[in-house]
């Protein structure tokens, strides 16, 4: 694992992919680096756009990194590695209300059929689009307005739209390249079928107890749902 410190890292979401090598040493009481880990916090707070988004580098990519890596891989790092810089628990508090923002904008970009705007690049990473919100849901740290159980609905729904879908698996059960059953086009020159398996950050709530509202309360529609059936819901607003 160490050996990958010497793979250049380009000013990207890559920095937190060594943030995370790093603040698992710092767990497991091996030797670590503060330095690589600092700069990839630096770096995202720089990049930060507002409204709870940050940008892959310092401009914005509309694509879904900030689920699939940047969010749940900057608070994972945070938390471990808060109480050794000066400072960072303030930037623990302000990424911490981003995440929270930012899963509400997810819980909005789901549609009640579960289909998602297929914007960006990545998009074989399929139900992995959503890792964020799971995640968010797995800290129980959803947004005010967001209930447990319709948050559940919506992730419930975008993994079946994405999963039971001919063309899906291969004759082995493997998952193969596509957003939507086998769509190989999809597919930029780094997918591959180990790649595919990002789809699994979709899967973070799993961590919750049975007993947790997530999974004990009586089901509940999605917030697309409850918006497109016509109830009289509250307005969304920016951070």
């Amino acid at each position: 694992m160490k050996q990958t410190r010497a793979i250049h890292l380009p000013d990207n979401n890559w920095l937190l992919f060594a943030a995370m090598l790093e603040a698992f040493y710092h767990r497991v009481g091996a030797e670590w680096d503060p330095v690589r880990a600092q700069y990839a916090i630096r770096q995202f707070e720089q990049w930060y756009l507002g409204d709870g988004i940050y940008g892959d580098g310092p401009e914005l990519h509309f694509d879904y990194y900030n689920s699939y890596v940047i969010q749940p891989m900057l608070l994972d790092v945070l938390d471990e590695l808060v109480g050794e810089f000066n400072g960072l628990q303030e930037v623990l508090d302000k990424v911490r209300e981003r995440a929270t923002r930012y899963a509400g904008v997810q819980e909005r970009l789901i549609a009640p059929d579960g289909t998602f705007p297929a914007v960006g690049r990545s998009l074989a990473y399929r139900f992995g689009a959503f890792s964020h919100l799971s995640t968010m849901a797995l800290r129980q740290a959803l947004p005010d307005r967001s209930s447990a159980p319709g948050v559940r609905t919506a992730l419930t729904a975008v993994l079946r739209r994405t999963l039971d879908v001919p063309g899906t698996f291969d004759a082995h059960g493997w998952l193969q390249i596509g957003l939507s059953g086998h769509q190989p086009s999809l597919g930029e020159r780094y997918i591959t079928t180990g790649s595919l398996y990002l789809a699994l950050g979709g899967f973070a709530a799993l961590g919750l107890p049975p007993q947790s509202p997530f999974w004990a309360d009586k089901v509940e529609r999605s917030r697309s749902e409850r918006i497109w059936e016509g109830e009289d819901v509250l307005p969304d607003h920016a951070l």
